[in-house]
């Protein structure tokens, strides 16, 4: 008889680990401890997963769009050119490619390979997990659109405070070897886009229309389940989480709450999709727009997918340059949002 047993523990711990496992959860914890307060919780999670519903809609059509007619082939052209130019458009094309996580990986490898300067890969590997049009969208749902215009405006320019930064270090000697030198795969999402040109009338190909369906379906339910947990971790966070505690932490004047907020993003890691929900919540319950957006800024620069591409291809000097680099702009960034708004 065949031993079953490992493959079934191992199919049980990935179904737990899911946002759907941790919704029922934490809905069956309420159930449990405060069963009076269960109806006002989901009522609160679904109104403001239904809000977001046009955003969600428009955002995984957008996203299947380009990535069914190759628009990430467009990307490469950033990197082309004099270094100043390679700068500017890494930064710029970071926030604009539809890359998934991992895919940010051979798609460096291979621009590195290329000879491109790692001042440029800096901007865009900095630029790139802050923002894309989905996070965009999310942001300006949970956020506003103002709040999700300046998150665009500082990952473009910390993409650019980061390249500039870069080119100064190895201009003066920093990083003479700064590349490992073992080999990097892709993770499974997909070749590196380096050549080819867009198609965008994508619909009359059969297989770039199958594309198109594949990916509308695969981001939506990616999305709507992490928006879900993330809609009831914020009711959560209103109904138990006291505001004068927020406040004291990340509320009021001054610098403290916004380098405070950053050192707590950094290592507290929340996707792009989860965390303007959360912040929303933690708004309402006294912390500054500057320190969310420090917040915000910092989690992103060090999300695990993010720090596994700069921590795969460069060696550790360069990686804690990555680190210091989003650290600041963060901070910075959220000094500066706070004095705008």
């Amino acid at each position: 008889m065949a031993d079953i047993s490992a493959p079934s523990s191992i199919n049980v711990w990935s179904a737990l680990k899911t946002p759907w496992a941790v919704i029922v959860a934490l809905l069956l914890a309420v159930a449990v401890l405060d069963p009076s307060n269960l109806a006002a919780v989901i009522l609160f999670a679904a109104k403001a997963l239904a809000g977001t519903a046009p955003y969600i809609l428009f955002a995984v059509a957008l996203i299947a769009y380009l990535k069914s007619a190759g628009a990430e082939t467009m990307v490469a052209e950033a990197f082309k050119g004099r270094e100043t130019r390679m700068i500017v458009l890494a930064a710029l094309f970071g926030g604009l490619a539809p890359f998934c996580s991992c895919e940010v990986i051979p798609f460096i490898a291979g621009l590195l390979a290329l000879g491109a300067p790692l001042s440029a890969v800096m901007a865009f590997w900095l630029a790139s997990p802050l923002i894309d049009p989905p996070t965009l969208l999310i942001t300006a749902s949970a956020l506003g659109w103002p709040f999700a215009i300046g998150k665009a405006v500082i990952a473009v320019s910390l993409g650019l405070f980061g390249g500039f930064a870069l080119k100064l270090a190895l201009a003066g000697g920093a990083f003479g070897s700064p590349l490992r030198n073992t080999p990097v795969k892709s993770c499974g999402c997909g070749p590196s886009p380096l050549s080819g040109k867009p198609v965008w009338k994508m619909w009359s190909e059969a297989p770039r229309r199958e594309v198109f369906a594949s990916e509308a379906r695969t981001n939506g339910i990616f999305l709507v389940k992490w928006l879900s947990l993330a809609y009831v971790i914020e009711a959560l966070l209103v109904s138990y989480v006291p505001a004068e505690t927020i406040a004291t932490v990340v509320g009021g004047p001054g610098i403290g709450p916004i380098v405070t907020a950053a050192f707590v993003g950094m290592p507290a890691y929340l996707n792009g999709y989860v965390a303007p929900a959360l912040l929303s919540g933690l708004i309402d319950q006294g912390m500054t727009n500057g320190a969310a957006m420090a917040f915000m800024t910092a989690g992103a620069v060090s999300s695990i997918p993010a720090m596994a591409a700069v921590w795969s291809l460069v060696k550790p000097q360069v990686f804690a340059t990555y680190l210091g680099l989003g650290l600041t702009g963060a901070i910075l960034g959220g000094l500066i949002f706070q004095m705008v708004v």
